[in-house]
């Protein structure tokens, strides 16, 4: 019954939320809550609810204290330069832009930290994409799957779980899988070239000069997520969001679905204005040094990362903004984002706490499992980088690594399957995981983009899980796993 009822529970979810029935937070709210009492255990619901909130609270805490940083950062002009460069490499056609999108996103995530990742990719390409009126769920989509390849370094958390859960070193995990992720990447930077070329068939190209030089228009656009050709793509162009340079000092604002409005387009266009009263030119290598520090202390572990965001958001803020009142505008002019994303993470606690405490994670895992032939013990490494598709999208990775990883380990090792290949196989599934509604940073990703998280899945599901079945294709034809 808890399996049924567990399955029950996400589907409803997802329905709703991709059918805009109700919004993320109220269904990652009341659905679990919901379920929590049809299942008998509604006397509990408090329990479970807060035990969610006590994992995820750091969490929520490094977001708020990223997107304050990184806001920071944005409006005194440390991302400025970059926006230019990818101004000019992309000569405003959309191709271009896709591409670069992909392989921002995918230089970024280095850092192991996709919120981190996210916030820096929307913050310089989110311009371009409003200014030549191009999907941005196409810029969300890519950038999701992106990070979901290059989420699977060893400092990233998928790997480090995998060798955790099953006693295995993470290098011998990672190394021998990187021809396949190599694969995964190029698949997206090919998907990327695919859809960029659609979005210039759609809406044509444009010069640099004549990118930089439309006028503003008060019309509505729609943000489409489909890739038609349509025609008139000029015309449409010339139909810009404002005259000066693009960037953006500021990146705020809830999640506004599928429509956007050019109201207010003048305030966001202003990133690369050179008289823009947050710049601070003269503290430029500071900021460079202290964004450098920040990310290997983060990739060195020296603290854990929602106390290094709080230490380097109230420096930057300190630093850069030294008087009380340009302070208080600071984190007032990011703080529909803080309070957008961070109640997100704290609505998913419910979920997850529910999904926990009542044991239908355990029930749905154990009865996938189950359901695997004996026929297919042989094969258990790639049974295992297909059950991994679903099961990170539809659990948190630690259900995932820590719950059913080593029940698949012990059911390969029984047919002679070893965990090494069971744990790389593990992997495969990541570049659909960054888009899971329990991930976190996805909430920061669509926030920012303001695009709907009901669009950005219905968009992406498709591209991820074909990305994720070329990296364990590519797995199983090098011999990987």
């Amino acid at each position: 019954m808890l399996t049924i009822l567990g399955f029950a529970m996400i589907a409803t979810f997802l329905v709703l939320i991709m059918t805009k029935k109700m919004s993320p937070i109220a269904a990652l709210v009341l659905i679990p809550a919901l379920f929590c009492v049809a299942v008998g255990q509604g006397a509990q619901l408090g329990d479970y609810v807060i035990e969610g909130v006590g994992n995820l609270a750091p969490t929520a805490a490094m977001l708020m204290f990223a997107i304050v940083y990184f806001g920071v950062m944005i409006d005194v002009g440390l991302f400025d330069p970059i926006v230019r460069g990818i101004l000019k490499f992309c000569q405003a056609d959309p191709m271009r832009i896709v591409v670069g999108t992909a392989v921002l996103a995918a230089i970024v995530s280095l850092d192991g930290d996709g919120s981190t990742t996210f916030m820096i990719t929307v913050s310089a390409m989110y311009p371009l994409y409003k200014r030549l009126k191009m999907s941005l769920v196409v810029m969300t989509g890519v950038a999701a799957t992106a990070n979901g390849v290059m989420n699977t370094l060893p400092w990233g958390g998928p790997t480090a779980r995998a060798a955790t859960a099953l006693k295995l070193d993470a290098s011998e995990i990672f190394v021998p899988m990187i021809p396949a992720l190599a694969m995964g990447l190029l698949a997206v930077f090919v998907l990327a070239y695919v859809l960029g070329i659609r979005e210039r068939k759609r809406l044509g190209m444009l010069t640099l000069d004549e990118a930089l030089a439309r006028e503003p228009q008060p019309e509505p656009e729609t943000v489409s997520a489909g890739t038609g050709t349509g025609t008139g793509g000029k015309d449409r162009l010339r139909k810009g969001a404002g005259a000066s340079a693009s960037g953006t000092g500021e990146v705020s604002g809830t999640s506004t679905g599928g429509t956007e409005h050019e109201d207010g387009d003048d305030e966001e266009f202003q990133g690369l204005d050179p008289d823009r009263s947050t710049l601070r030119p003269k503290l430029y290598w500071f900021n460079a040094g202290l964004t450098a520090a920040l990310l290997t202390a983060m990739i060195m572990e020296l603290m854990p990362i929602p106390v290094l965001f709080l230490l380097g958001a109230a420096l930057a803020l300190t630093v850069n903004f030294p008087h009380m009142p340009d302070q208080r505008a600071r984190i007032a002019a990011h703080a529909d984002n803080v309070l957008n994303v961070s109640g997100m993470v704290f609505a998913a606690a419910v979920f997850t706490g529910v999904l926990t405490g009542t044991g239908m994670v355990e029930h749905m895992a154990d009865w996938v499992v189950g359901a695997v032939p004996d026929a297919m013990g042989p094969h258990m490494a790639i049974v295992t980088g297909l059950l991994s598709l679903p099961l990170t999208y539809f659990m948190s990775n630690d259900g995932f690594y820590f719950g059913v990883l080593p029940v698949l380990a012990e059911a390969g090792a029984a047919h002679g399957v070893s965990p090494l290949e069971i744990a790389r196989a593990s992997l495969a599934g990541q570049a659909l995981h960054m888009s899971s509604p329990l991930v976190p940073a996805v909430y920061v990703l669509v926030g920012m983009a303001k695009v709907e998280f009901g669009d950005h899945t219905r968009f992406t599901v498709k591209w991820a899980v074909l990305t994720s079945l070329v990296v364990l294709a590519a797995g199983v034809l090098f011999g990987i796993m």
